[in-house]
Parts: C-alpha cells; structure tokens; sequence
C-alpha cells in the first residue's frame, strides 16, 4: 500500500495522476509543486519500471507546460534529490529573474507562506490546468 513519508504527507494534494500524486509547497515566493510515483518503497529512479520511467517523464512533462502556462517563469527547475526524504519525489519549481533566490537554488533558502484563501485559489487553478491538459493527446493517461 502507498504511502506518503511525513514531509511529503505534510504538503497540500492538488490531484493524482496515472503515475504519481502531485503536491503543493506553500511557499508564496517560488510557485512550487511535486510529483511522487504512487509505489510503495521507491527511493530513486532505478525503482521504477522502463514504462514507469517513461510515465514519470510524462507527467514531468505535463507539470512543466503547467506552471509554464499560469506563473510565466523565467525558467522552470526540475530536480531529483531526495537526500532528505527517502521517497522519491521531482520538484517542479517556476523561478523568476530577481526572486528572493535567484540565480541560487531554493534549498535552504527564502519561504512565505501563502494566506489561506490564495493557496486555496493557487491550489484549483493548478488542478484544473492539470485537468485540461490531461485532454491533450500528448498528455492522456491512456
């Protein structure tokens, strides 16, 4: 049975996918979700199936036209890490030119979270451009 390890289980569900359950981090400055595969006892890539992979690209795929499409980054930062949470989890984050961080990385670095009723709105409006994309050929669930 799958299961969310605490940190990740402490963020915000926007939706899930045939692969993996995207996230939300409630950090205002840098707009900022996740994909985790739904598999029980995956740390890294090499856990994964080649379908899988595949699949986890996908839907990577997918996150990056999304947050393309309602924050208008200056570059979109796709990352792998998992040295501190031993699930395997991409980072999907759209960074704009001049942010707290910038050219830097996030870790580590500037947090706000968001008011309630902004994450709320954040949070529905990521899921229902998920949900749109998902119509998308290049993009079915299929």
């Amino acid at each position: 049975m799958f299961e969310l390890v605490p940190g990740l289980a402490k963020k915000d569900f926007i939706i899930n996918l045939k692969l993996c359950t995207v996230l939300f981090e409630d950090n205002r400055l840098y707009p900022w979700i996740f994909l985790v595969p739904q598999k029980e006892n995956v740390k890294n890539m090499t856990f994964l199936s080649m379908e899988e992979r595949l699949q986890l690209m996908r839907e990577i795929a997918l996150a990056e036209e999304v947050m393309t499409n309602l924050f208008n980054p200056s570059q979109i930062n796709v990352a792998m890490i998992g040295n501190k949470t031993p699930q395997l989890h991409v980072h999907i984050i759209a960074r704009k030119d001049g942010d707290p961080d910038w050219p830097g990385t996030v870790w580590d670095g500037h947090s706000s979270p968001y008011d309630p009723s902004e994450k709320e709105k954040i949070i529905a409006r990521i899921k229902q451009n998920i949900e749109e994309k998902l119509s998308l050929p290049q993009f079915s669930q299929d």
